[in-house]
């Protein structure tokens, strides 16, 4: 197959991108805009091989996507490019709906306007969350892929609009789309802004680790290797039309996560044990969802995915990861802002 990817270098992406090259022979055109969050390093093994190029560009440009369709003509689209840290998006939500929203348009027209009069298989798999669902009471049955939309911050309403343009697009123009909506994603090359690394990163540097609020909200923890193989499984087996919701069946409170990644640099840097001691407890953000759990029953039923990874061996293998390649996160960290806590409001 020959894939367009979106995103490809950021922190999922860049994961599908190595599946893709490395085990499903495919050829992958990457068009990332490189921003911040972007971890081309994470590529550096494709970056040689003649199935891999690398386009830097936003794909809010027509013109620019619309070329890409015709110089390099897909069998897919792979739809991961997206604004998509929460506490960012209570800051400045303008980019996210650009991005997110216009972008997602954008790509959608340009798919549809290459596919007119053309015959062959083609598919575009919209990559999105699970939080366009809104937030669970801690007895609340997890989220499946009908339940209804519900989004609580900037960034999970305008995935949800990406994902109502999707299904949009499928049902009145016949554009072939399949949607998955994913839990929380970790492992190696996550940007130092989400929990898991903002956390193993602090408890190195023996910084206070910042916990929002009372560390009470859940989350279901998902490894990314195995979240890209599910993606490309819908993407090659889905049925058309359909959504998939991908979870790694690991609820865990936030403080819990915390104290397990303490526990386990305790081991690493017994010198800084008990590292539980530097948790710190910080006003929390606004909108912040208590729980999210995801029902990946569908997609073990219909395309006979489950994870590999258990919370555990994922966590003690992405912090073994940190420590060995701290080179790369100690250069993110350098910039003095992009270490700073978003979305905190006073008082």
């Amino acid at each position: 197959m020959k894939i367009l990817v979106t995103g490809g270098a950021g922190f999922i992406g860049s994961a599908v991108i190595r599946q893709l090259i490395r085990e499903a022979g495919a050829t992958v055109v990457n068009l990332d805009k490189l921003t911040y969050a972007a971890t081309p390093e994470a590529l550096e093994d494709c970056a040689e091989n003649p199935r891999y190029r690398l386009v830097e560009g936003d794909i809010c440009d027509r013109a620019l996507v619309a070329g890409l369709f015709e110089e390099h003509a897909p069998d897919a689209v792979m739809h991961l490019a997206a604004e998509s840290h929460v506490d960012r998006s209570i800051d400045g939500p303008a980019d996210f709906l650009q991005t997110n929203i216009i972008g997602t348009f954008t790509l959608l027209e340009a798919a549809r306007a290459w596919r007119a009069g053309r015959k062959g298989d083609f598919r575009f798999h919209h990559i999105s969350t699970d939080e366009v669902y809104g937030a669970l009471g801690p007895d609340d049955a997890a989220f499946c892929e009908t339940t209804p939309y519900a989004p609580n911050s900037p960034y999970s309403a305008s995935k949800a609009a990406s994902d109502h343009l999707v299904r949009a697009w499928g049902e009145t123009y016949g554009l072939p789309v399949v949607t998955s909506n994913c839990s929380n994603n970790y492992g190696p090359w996550q940007f130092p802004e989400k929990l898991i690394p903002v956390m193993l990163i602090a408890a190195f540097e023996g910084r206070p680790l910042p916990v929002y609020g009372a560390g009470e909200n859940i989350r279901d923890w998902l490894h990314v290797e195995d979240h890209a193989r599910a993606l490309r499984l819908v993407l090659e087996h889905g049925a058309n039309g359909a959504c998939y919701n991908i979870g790694g069946d690991a609820e865990r409170r936030n403080i819990d996560v915390v104290r397990r990644i303490c526990a386990l640099m305790d081991q690493h840097r017994p010198a800084g044990a008990p590292h539980e001691r530097l948790i710190s407890f910080v006003a929390d953000r606004p909108g912040h969802d208590l729980r999210y759990a995801v029902d990946s029953s569908k997609i073990r039923r219909e395309l006979g995915w489950s994870p590999c990874e258990t919370f555990e061996t994922g966590l003690r293998g992405t912090i073994a990861w940190y420590l060995d390649n701290a080179s790369w996160w100690q250069g993110i960290r350098e910039d003095s802002a992009r270490g700073r806590r978003l979305g905190l409001r006073g008082g």
